[in-house]
């Protein structure tokens, strides 16, 4: 995935006469370069928000997920597994700074040749762009196919593994009857996935990351808020009232973020993760018994 972004790159600064320090001039002196936007608070763009909502997207969607910490569970030791996380972390700077020059880069492309598309079509459309050698349609590919599978595979391996292991009780079954289940249960969330996909299409009208990180606004805001409730207090709940709780706590946030601009003429952005999870905390302290776990 990253010899196709970095090739890419280079086969575009090429097509537009850069050499690579031209082009890392040249994304350095246009709009796209602009990471911190103090000038109206208000806005979704307003750096701080954004900084703490993409720390918390960070906890949800990568702390809290089993899948994504796996690597570091699997380490020998605590100490391997912050040193894993640390340099993680470090390598992970780089690569986003890649992909942002990258995304610069095309965009510079299409001022410059009139290609007019946007968003996630405008990689595909300047990598089939007449100007650009069949080599970068090639590595364009091979990269969205890399970016692409190792997430589709764990995302359908653990979905299988839990309806197998625990709605399924697959272990108390025959070994020979185990395989079938399996097969057909991978199968059955392969095409769900695959609708899942085609239904997006058809309904999204953005990004495809910026809609993700909505999305996890929503989705990941009672895990958040469960999770913190159980990291910090030692309260019990009464757990027949969760559920109202987890499903009210997202409601009331796409209340809020609908109504934000003419109430207080604010913009919610992806911080609405961190008012979730604080409402589905709140729901959670109203629910707790008098006594502590």
């Amino acid at each position: 995935m990253l010899i196709a972004v970095l090739l890419c790159f280079y086969y575009v600064a090429d097509a537009m006469d850069f050499s690579l320090a031209t082009a890392i001039e040249q994304i350095s002196l246009s709009k796209y370069s602009k990471i911190f936007f103090f000038e109206d608070f208000s806005s979704a763009s307003f750096f701080p928000k954004k900084f703490f909502a993409g720390a918390f997207l960070a906890i949800v969607m990568t702390g809290l997920d089993q899948d994504m910490m796996q690597k570091n569970l699997s380490c020998k030791s605590l100490k391997d597994a912050q040193k894993n996380m640390f340099w993680f972390s470090v390598v992970l700077v780089f690569v986003n700074l890649l992909f942002l020059a990258l995304g610069a880069l095309l965009y510079l492309f299409a001022n410059q040749y009139g290609v007019v598309a946007t968003g996630d079509d405008l990689f595909a459309t300047v990598a089939m762009h007449p100007e650009m050698p069949v080599v970068v349609g090639l590595f364009f590919l091979l990269g969205l196919i890399a970016a692409a599978y190792s997430s589709a595979d764990s995302a359908l391996t653990a979905l299988t593994t839990s309806l197998c292991v625990d709605f399924l009780d697959i272990e108390k079954r025959e070994k020979s009857k185990q395989l079938k289940i399996r097969k057909r249960a991978h199968i059955f969330f392969s095409v769900i996935l695959f609708l899942v996909i085609l239904l997006f299409k058809i309904i999204n009208d953005e990004s495809v990351i910026s809609a993700l990180f909505k999305v996890a606004g929503y989705t990941y805001g009672p895990l958040l808020g469960m999770y913190a409730f159980g990291l910090f207090t030692t309260w019990k709940i009464k757990d027949h009232l969760i559920i109202p709780v987890v499903i009210a706590a997202p409601i009331l946030s796409y209340i809020l973020q609908v109504n934000a601009p003419n109430w207080w003429r604010f913009e919610f952005g992806f911080e609405l993760l961190i008012v979730n999870g604080l409402l589905c905390f709140l729901g959670m302290m109203m629910i707790r018994t008098k006594s502590v776990s």
